[in-house]
């Protein structure tokens, strides 16, 4: 890495773009490398080309976007070190309360506050991520979280229990399989009943509170995996791309084909009634 940056200096003027570009890209985007970075705009925009001093441009502003990412991100984590009075906090999240197929997910995380140094930048409500991007973050939060757990309800408790209740328990189940037993619970948007322990629950927690974020990003991985799988179980739903949310395609192929195993009933009452 440090032999590119030299390289660079001493042979910018005689190289060609394409070989300015390969050798500044040696350098990560991170904020751990920004004196590097520095370095490389620097050398970039002592040349006069106007392709090189674009791309010692575009490198500044990543890194400006890197730092304010980073500054999100930390207060998410300063949101729940603020309950540092607890030793473990845990956060919970559920995906999967208003489709008309599939379980309801819930899922609980507790991540290391003591090192804000390495915060997982990125985290924010599932729903706004990108497929991709939720996939690369479910496997860092589960590589850097002290605990997590995921837990479920299926379509036939949903109808049999109602949804409200189905939410409420995949809280508790997701707190009480955490392999390390949280002190402190902060769940997104509605209290956990009958926890028997400290709860806060957070309005918009997924965009405020760092371990709801989490939870809410493996929990969503989690069934969007889930209802793929179903998607060749049951064909024509389209499972695979509305993961049992209520598109037209998939209302047309109720009333087309019928329903199957993995329908709510419950939530079907008006769908079937215009059938």
């Amino acid at each position: 890495m440090k032999d590119s940056i030299i390289y660079l200096k001493e042979n910018l003027h005689n190289i060609s773009f394409s070989d300015v570009k390969v050798l500044a890209s040696s350098v990560p985007i991170k904020l751990s490398n920004k004196e590097k970075l520095s370095e490389i705009i620097d050398i970039l925009s002592s040349d006069k080309r106007k392709n090189v001093l674009s791309l010692a441009k575009k490198i500044e502003t990543s890194i400006q976007k890197e730092e304010a990412e980073y500054i999100r991100v930390r207060a998410m984590y300063m949101f729940d070190k603020q309950f540092s009075n607890f030793r473990y906090v845990a956060g919970v999240d559920e995906v999967g309360r208003g489709p008309l197929a599939g379980p309801i997910v819930g899922a609980a995380v507790i991540l290391d506050f003591n090192n804000l140094g390495d915060i997982i930048l990125g985290i924010k409500d599932s729903k706004v991520l990108s497929e991709q991007r939720r996939e690369e973050l479910d496997v860092i939060i589960r590589e850097k979280a002290l605990a997590y757990s995921i837990t479920v309800c299926d379509n036939k408790q949903i109808d049999t229990l109602g949804i409200a209740h189905c939410n409420n328990k995949i809280f508790l189940d997701a707190c009480k399989t955490l392999p390390i037993e949280p002190q402190l619970v902060l769940s997104d948007g509605y209290p956990v009943r009958n926890l028997n322990k400290p709860n806060k629950f957070v309005i918009k927690g997924d965009a405020k509170s760092a371990s709801i974020a989490c939870a809410s990003i493996i929990a969503k991985v989690y069934r969007d995996r889930l209802m793929k799988e179903y998607d060749s179980i049951y064909p024509g739903y389209g499972f695979k791309d509305n993961v049992g949310y209520g598109t037209q395609k998939h209302v047309d192929a109720i009333h087309a084909i019928g329903t199957c195993e993995i329908h709510r009933m419950s939530f079907l009452n008006n769908i079937l009634s215009k059938k």
